[in-house]
């Protein structure tokens, strides 16, 4: 099987876990991972430099969720990785689960900083790759954020000390799907021309197609040659993507389904 036929099988498989996992708690947000899954496949298959069975090890890649509300995506793919049971991915959210409705370094090994609020991820990674390169590691610090996020001004401060200190290290990655909990981005708080912006601050930006595999593998190996700047990959997104109903459905940002609704899913899925 092909790098990128073993690729799309994973992202199959992460979807249909993240509708198990949402549904079982009955709680969480599947609209935003269903979207990722596809990213988060070639992150675990292809892209990222880690180690399932060494999670702390040295020279590992490091992960930023800055959107932590989508942790069912990451979970799903460390689980079929080989960092923990498959089966412990129907604890999600529970409340002895080392599997948070936001992620926690306190929890769980692999995760490399506890995320909830909104805004603060791009900060957390160009801190994280300011140190490494003070300190000559080699290793990439990859950071997922949302769209609805760069409304708030702290992405805009990390975005330009990134720039400043030119974290070359320091590979970005955008949900760009239009949609937050309250509707269309546009609509909330206009973000157009975002690419644009981002450029203007200085960074290299790439956009691609979220769903394509061939393009994701595409642009984060020209993420990885580029230097002299950090990089934002830009992937267009469709939320719930996979699932009829709920593609391009903002209610189902945060909403789980019900039992009917997973059959339909799993079904569309299978």
């Amino acid at each position: 099987m092909s790098a990128i036929d073993s690729a799309k099988k994973f992202a199959k498989d992460i979807r249909i876990q993240v509708i198990k996992m949402v549904t079982a708690a009955n709680s969480g947000h599947p609209g935003g991972p269903l979207g990722l899954a596809d990213i988060y496949a070639a992150l675990y298959t292809k892209v990222l430099n880690h180690d399932p069975k060494n999670p702390e090890w040295a020279e590992r890649d490091r992960l930023i969720l800055s959107n932590g509300h989508v942790c069912a995506v990451r979970y799903a793919a460390m689980a079929l990785s080989g960092y923990f049971p498959v089966e412990d991915l129907l604890t999600f959210r529970g409340i002895n689960s080392y599997l948070q409705g936001h992620p926690s370094t306190r929890y769980m090994k692999g995760i490399e900083s506890s995320s909830g609020s909104l805004g603060q991820g791009l900060s957390v990674a160009t801190g994280l790759a300011l140190g490494a390169k003070l300190k000559k590691e080699n290793h990439k610090i990859y950071a997922c954020i949302s769209d609805g996020e760069c409304g708030e001004g702290m992405t805009w401060e990390a975005a330009q000390s990134a720039v400043h200190y030119k974290v070359d290290n320091l590979i970005a990655f955008m949900d760009r799907n239009f949609i937050q909990i309250d509707g269309n981005t546009e609509e909330v708080m206009r973000l157009e021309p975002l690419n644009e912006k981002f450029r203007m601050f200085g960074w290299n930006v790439i956009d691609a197609d979220g769903h394509n595999m061939e393009e994701i593998f595409a642009a984060f190996e020209k993420a990885k040659e580029h230097t002299g700047s950090p990089t934002l990959i830009v992937f267009r997104t469709v939320i719930g993507k996979g699932v009829s109903y709920m593609e391009n459905q903002a209610k189902w940002h945060g909403t789980p389904p019900n039992k009917e609704q997973e059959a339909q899913a799993l079904a569309e899925l299978a």
